[in-house]
């Protein structure tokens, strides 16, 4: 084997164990505060350690576990402030992408025919998750539902950061989707979202958006009183 070709899969394995374990912290199947350790992990995903190194060194760049000294790794406690920055920046960001979707939106084109018909297609399986409780596949619909609409902007910049920004906030919706079971809610906002996006109403979509973004806010304060044992106290 090529040296080249060792480096592919090490750096695939890599990236393989980073989403597996990326989504155990995000569904808080890792809990936060919970000590993870290599060889442990190496063993459930069965993979070297190596890969699974290449995965922490990732994840620590996205602050969703911190190294302690002479103990290991743990899964970062969940921040109100972090919380916070995410949905600011998610916000800022997307707002500008959907308004943009909106003006260019035309269904002439085939790209904008196949993105309808996939985002259909989401909202029936985030019907399915909801009406079966199940948080874990909704929360990943529905993130495939935003993505469908950023990728159009073709733009992988933003692409990237958004994803990697989501982590801390989608910790805190896996906790207020299975509180507040605003599933329901979700659903018909994306719905209205849709319509917004192909009838080319910019002003309608960001308004409908930015509803959609800021529906977790009620909900934090009794979530951390819940759960209390999962947040820092914020500087």
């Amino acid at each position: 084997m090529k040296l080249t070709q060792i480096s592919k899969q090490r750096k695939t394995l890599g990236e393989s164990a980073y989403k597996e374990i990326r989504d155990a912290i995000i569904s808080l199947r890792l809990e936060p505060g919970q000590m993870v350790y290599e060889n442990e992990l190496a063993s459930s995903l069965g993979v070297s350690r190596t890969p699974v190194r290449e995965a922490f060194l990732m994840l620590l760049k996205e602050e969703l576990i911190e190294i302690l000294p002479r103990r290991g790794a743990r899964v970062a406690y969940l921040s109100r402030k972090k919380v916070e920055e995410a949905r600011f920046i998610r916000e800022s960001l997307e707002v500008s992408a959907f308004r943009e979707i909106a003006k260019s939106w035309n269904e002439e084109e085939e790209m904008y025919r196949n993105a309808r018909a996939q985002a259909e297609d989401l909202l029936k399986q985030q019907q399915a998750a909801a009406a079966g409780g199940e948080y874990i596949p909704f929360l990943h619909s529905d993130e495939a539902f935003h993505n469908l609409f950023l990728g159009l902007t073709g733009n992988q910049t933003l692409l990237s950061v958004v994803f990697h920004m989501r982590g801390h906030l989608n910790r805190m919706r896996y906790l207020e989707l299975k509180e507040a079971h605003h599933m329901t809610i979700l659903i018909e906002q994306h719905e209205k979202l849709l319509r917004a996006v192909a009838g080319n109403d910019e002003q309608a979509a960001e308004q409908i958006l930015m509803h959609h973004l800021r529906r977790l806010e009620p909900d934090i304060p009794k979530i951390i009183a819940k759960y209390a044992g999962y947040f820092k106290e914020d500087e």
